[in-house]
């Protein structure tokens, strides 16, 4: 089978889950991976962090546990300030005490390197639709970002809650490979293909030009091994490998994630509540459809260029 580079074999020697001719190696990974899978808190109750800026080593634990099984954790800090430069300095901490790299150099981000996800008619945010009112569909973060340039982990914080809607799903990519692996493995062959998709260059507001971005779906991280994605549903501005494997691994992976998971987690966030992840995928729902102002959603977003760490 065609792979992409990556790491089939660890240090030691041992097999690689991610080589499609090492089925034993996936099966005890596969098994271990769902059984601690289902474990996790993470799809359960958020962990309570009592300050956000300098989480307790107890609660850095369980939000390095809950990723490291689910690639999700989800959290809250009560009592949050209504001051949002406060919020975000406390966010900046959260990220420092995580040891998390912020990757943010993102037209929007502004000093903090944060950026503000809201309802905006701004020229470099308008049309854009995390800065409108309308449904997001399922992706990853910085699907269009240079190989150099990847984002392995962020942090959603709610500030302000839609009135109506604004709900997000999240599914571990992870369990994304496993769904179509066990169906045909081909389907992972052709999504980790180095041209499997392609986001074309686009013109930004201001005059500066993103040059195209070329690569795979699902890739292995050289320096962890952990597995990576880099997925959009979108129809439009997108290029898919012409092969009819790729046709179809598009069409399935779609499809798993239309229907449904039992691992994914549906959440409507309130202020305070928050995802760390690595780059897991997510959506959300459209919101404050009725409302003749502007909605007063507000969600801060942080990308990083590392993983979250064990520990």
């Amino acid at each position: 089978m065609e792979m992409a580079e990556i790491k089939l074999k660890s240090s030691d020697g041992a097999g690689s889950p991610w080589d499609l001719d090492d089925d034993r190696a996936y099966q005890d990974w596969r098994r271990d991976k769902l059984a601690r899978a289902a474990d996790s808190a993470a799809l359960a109750g958020p962990v309570e962090i009592s300050d956000l800026a300098n989480p307790g080593e107890s609660e850095r634990r369980e939000l390095a546990r809950r990723c490291a099984d689910s690639n999700a954790a989800f959290y809250i800090r009560p009592n949050q300030p209504e001051d949002e430069d406060a919020v975000r300095e406390q966010l900046r901490g959260f990220a420092a005490a995580m040891g998390l790299r912020i990757a943010e150099k993102h037209r929007s981000a502004g000093s903090h390197g944060i950026v503000a996800l809201k309802v905006s008619d701004k020229p470099s945010q308008k049309g854009y639709i995390p800065y409108s009112r309308r449904p997001m569909n399922w992706h990853t973060d910085g699907y269009y970002n240079a190989p150099d340039q990847k984002i392995r982990a962020m942090v959603l914080h709610c500030v302000r809650p839609a009135s109506d809607g604004g709900v997000n799903q999240f599914l571990d990519p992870e369990i994304a490979y496993i769904r179509l692996r066990d169906e045909n493995p081909d389907y992972i062959d052709a999504l980790m293909h180095p041209r499997a998709m392609t986001i074309p260059e686009n013109r930004e507001a201001d005059g500066s030009l993103r040059p195209a971005s070329i690569g795979p779906v699902f890739s292995v991280d050289r320096e962890t091994g952990a597995l990576e994605m880099r997925y959009t549903a979108r129809t439009r501005s997108i290029a898919w490998r012409d092969d009819a494997v790729t046709a179809r691994a598009v069409a399935r992976l779609a499809e798993i994630l239309a229907q449904g998971d039992p691992f994914m987690a549906t959440l409507k966030m309130e202020a305070g509540q928050g995802v760390l992840c690595n780059n897991s995928l997510h959506n959300r729902t459209g919101f404050d459809p009725d409302r003749t102002t502007d909605s007063e959603r507000l969600l801060f977003r942080i990308r990083f260029h590392n993983r979250v760490p064990r520990s």
